[in-house]
């Protein structure tokens, strides 16, 4: 068998510890753990449980034994694996990685490579589909006050036809996610924006969605969207590794229904956030003048940026104190200052609103924003080989060899 771009399979894992503790069949982990083996990369990037199933914590793996501790889902694990992977692993410069990423991270890394601060050649994307993460500590509070359960006891988390379940030892407990969602709860406001649920710009797509029949639960949806992943997924087919078969076609049209239902409750969600942001770029700050007249510039929303990257930030070229910021009418300009800079690169990540300490809605901005220049320029971050918009592209050839 030799795989190519679109093809589809339902997979699982040959290896029996890695099928029990990963999810519907461990798919990801085998060839996470086979990449290392035979030395095709040099680590592994993935997200691994810290204190608890609310913790969710970026790891790198360099020993194929310890792969099966990023096995399985963390909902709440809503940090951005490309920041992790361009500012701590240097972009991948002098490693070939193997990187574990939901559809905004896959974004990310591509928008990174575009603008020369992650190595395309040196990474594989192993993309899983993703509908929505949550914020940990309003998580709790809603499963502690809605669901009436103790968050310690909750051992997972999913979110199938409509509904966010949450499992105990003593049975599941559900509810409808666009009610949660109406009354502040539930996924990120980012995620609810998302227009990527299946990572097509991976090199490899993988998920639940679709898998009927005698294998639901028990193995993965797997796509391929490029010649590496198809190399990949040959090789550990080959190595025995993992076992497939063809989709049913009813799965197939299942996953493709999921998909669609999901983007049209985004386009939804993004027609609320948007509505009433009339006018230019410019325009769309001054309506939200009294969001941002709350900002003490703490430089939370630049340091969590994944696609803020300069090394001598000009926000700081003067000192401190040369954008304005605090409670002064100037506070907008710390952004507008941003905005320059990646106006063009915004992959509705949420990061910024995730640590803003003054709950000023950055992400929910920068999305109405990005969607104004998508309009314009037809330009879409973390999709395509495009390069930047030049007027935003402040990265020199020098810096990208």
């Amino acid at each position: 068998m030799s795989a190519k771009i679109n093809d589809m399979y339902y997979a699982y894992s040959a290896i029996d510890d890695i099928k029990e503790k990963g999810e519907y069949g461990g798919v990801v982990t085998t060839i996470m753990k086979y990449l290392l083996e035979e030395g095709i990369v040099d680590g592994v990037v993935g997200v691994t449980q810290g204190h608890d199933i609310y913790d969710g914590v970026p790891c790198l793996v360099t020993d194929p034994a310890e792969v099966i501790k990023t096995a399985g889902s963390i909902h709440c694990g809503t940090l951005n694996i490309a920041k992790f992977v361009s500012k701590y692993l240097d972009g991948a410069r002098d490693m070939k990685l193997a990187v574990a990423c939901k559809p905004c991270d896959a974004m990310t890394i591509r928008e990174l490579m575009k603008k020369g601060k992650i190595i395309e050649d040196n990474v594989i994307m192993i993309g899983v589909n993703c509908g929505g993460t949550m914020s940990p500590v309003p998580t709790m509070n809603m499963i502690r006050d809605v669901y009436e359960l103790d968050p310690k006891d909750v051992v997972k988390e999913e979110i199938a036809k409509g509904k966010l379940i949450m499992e105990t030892a003593d049975g599941e407990k559900a509810f409808k996610i666009d009610e949660l969602e109406e009354q502040g709860m539930g996924r990120r406001e980012n995620c609810q924006r998302c227009n990527l649920k299946i990572p097509s710009n991976a090199d490899l797509a993988l998920g639940n969605w679709g898998v009927i029949g005698d294998l639901a639960g028990k193995a993965t949806f797997v796509e391929v969207f490029s010649d590496a992943g198809a190399e990949v997924l040959d090789k550990v087919i080959e190595a025995g590794l993992i076992e497939t078969c063809e989709p049913i076609e009813k799965g197939i049209k299942i996953r493709e229904n999921i998909n669609n239902f999901m983007l049209k409750e985004s386009q939804a969600k993004k027609d609320v956030d948007y509505a009433g942001t009339t006018g230019d770029i410019i325009d769309v700050f001054y309506q939200y003048e009294d969001e941002f007249s709350k900002c003490m510039k703490c430089y939370g929303c630049r340091e969590a940026c994944p696609l803020c990257f300069c090394e001598d930030c000009c926000l700081e070229a003067e000192g401190p104190e040369w954008v304005p910021g605090g409670y002064t009418p100037a506070a907008p300009f710390f952004h507008l200052t941003r905005l320059v800079h990646m106006v063009d690169a915004c992959t509705n990540c949420g990061q910024c609103s995730e640590v803003c300490p003054c709950e000023i809605p950055v992400a929910k901005v920068w999305s109405t924003v990005n969607n104004k220049v998508r309009e314009i320029y037809g330009y879409i971050p973390g999709m395509g080989s495009d390069d930047p918009l030049p007027f935003t592209d402040h990265v020199s050839k020098a810096e990208k060899l």
